[in-house]
């Protein structure tokens, strides 16, 4: 058997496996988050969390993780401001809408345009 003839299918295989497959951390996360937005694959919400704009690869994974440490750290302002929650993803959310730069997602009316 040519041993290059065997090999060659399971580095393929071994090369599509998606990182999914493996357990990504808050860390992974915001190391692909500039990726993922400039790519498309993820746009920010008026309501201070991301949204997936296209599902594809790691992206609806980096936004859950993202979005618990958002709002986990929503939560402790919002205790330690003695204000609504709602109130600090509106003010969070207005902000990052703000901050996207041109040419990647934002959401207006529940549709994602590109800023």
């Amino acid at each position: 058997m040519n041993f290059r003839k065997f090999l060659m299918p399971v580095l393929l295989a071994t090369s599509l496996v998606s990182t999914t497959a493996f357990s990504m951390d808050l860390s992974g996360a915001m190391s692909n988050l500039g990726q993922a937005k400039s790519t498309g694959l993820l746009g920010e919400k008026p309501d201070g969390y991301l949204g997936v704009v296209a599902p594809q690869g790691d992206a609806a994974e980096i936004a859950r993780l993202i979005n618990d440490a958002r709002r986990a750290e929503y939560q402790k302002l919002a205790k330690d401001n003695k204000i609504q929650l709602s109130d600090v993803e509106t003010m969070a959310g207005k902000k990052a809408l703000e901050k996207t730069p041109a040419g990647q997602y934002i959401q207006l009316n529940g549709k994602w345009i590109k800023k």
